[in-house]
């Protein structure tokens, strides 16, 4: 805001009007970060297709560009399956050279931003909500590790461990309040950016997720490519399978399992299996 306008007729603006082209704006985006800018630059997410090939050049080129992509999941809602990005996660954590992150709150997104700041060869890109997400009294800076303990078991040794990125991550919160009146005890991970936690070291890893608690389970609203590292082959997943639907975002999250009921009941499966 009051920065101006970069036009034909006034070039002292640094907001830049890209219009609707994406791979043009990357590009461009790239060059401003050649000449020793840091610009950003902004869409809906599932429209990163169009600009992948300038992020992926930015990533081979070591250029810190941010990317602020938004209407990250089937919480797009109304406008049907052709908007919710399912797969493009997946697609944008496959890239090598880029930090992924997709943050539960503010205080979660502002940790993102500062990653993305503070980054000198790696271009980030956020991935952020349509919907409004309540803020989480737990989240915090260690955000910045890509995947910490934002809520812990009374046990020392947890029944099982919920990990969750991004909108999902308050269901899970809620999930483990419904488990606890059930008598199950249970750790919650916040992992906004699986890119920035493996790049922690291997006690860190090891205390975020002991590997003697193999009753795992995973909530993204978005294909679960890449999860699986994580829950091994006793974990559970709650993921897409499918493009969504057309539907109200909150109905979505219903019909799709996004809520605390079946993820606490997904939570119960997977200790049977474990036990």
């Amino acid at each position: 805001n009051g920065a101006g306008d970069f036009t034909v007729e006034d070039r002292s603006g640094r907001n830049l009007h890209f219009g609707v082209r994406e791979i043009g704006m990357g590009g461009i985006c790239n060059g401003l970060a050649l000449h020793g800018l840091r610009p950003y630059a902004g869409t809906f997410f599932v429209f990163s297709d169009y600009a992948k090939p300038m992020v992926r050049l930015a990533s081979l080129m070591q250029l810190p560009v941010i990317y602020v992509y938004s209407h990250d999941s089937i919480g797009v809602g109304e406008d049907g399956p052709t908007h919710q990005p399912v797969e493009h996660l997946a697609s944008y954590r496959s890239i090598p050279n880029i930090t992924v992150f997709r943050p539960a709150d503010q205080t979660e997104t502002a940790a993102g931003w500062a990653v993305a700041m503070a980054s000198e060869k790696t271009p980030t890109a956020l991935i952020l909500t349509r919907q409004n997400v309540d803020q989480i009294a737990e989240t915090s800076k260690e955000a910045m590790k890509g995947g910490y303990i934002l809520s812990d078991s009374e046990k020392e040794t947890p029944d099982a461990i919920l990990i969750a990125s991004g909108s999902e991550v308050k269901p899970c919160m809620d999930a483990k309040k419904l488990l606890r009146e059930q008598g199950v005890d249970v750790r919650v991970v916040s992992m906004p950016s699986i890119e920035l936690f493996e790049r922690q070291p291997e006690d860190y890893k090891n205390a975020v997720l002991p590997r003697n608690v193999k009753a795992r389970v995973v909530v993204e609203a978005s294909k679960d490519f890449g999860w699986g590292r994580y829950v091994g082959l006793d974990g559970a997943i709650l993921g897409m399978e499918s493009f969504g639907a057309s539907a109200p975002g909150s109905e979505l999250f219903d019909i799709y399992g996004f809520k605390a009921e079946p993820i606490a009941a997904t939570v119960n499966e997977v200790i049977a299996r474990c036990s």
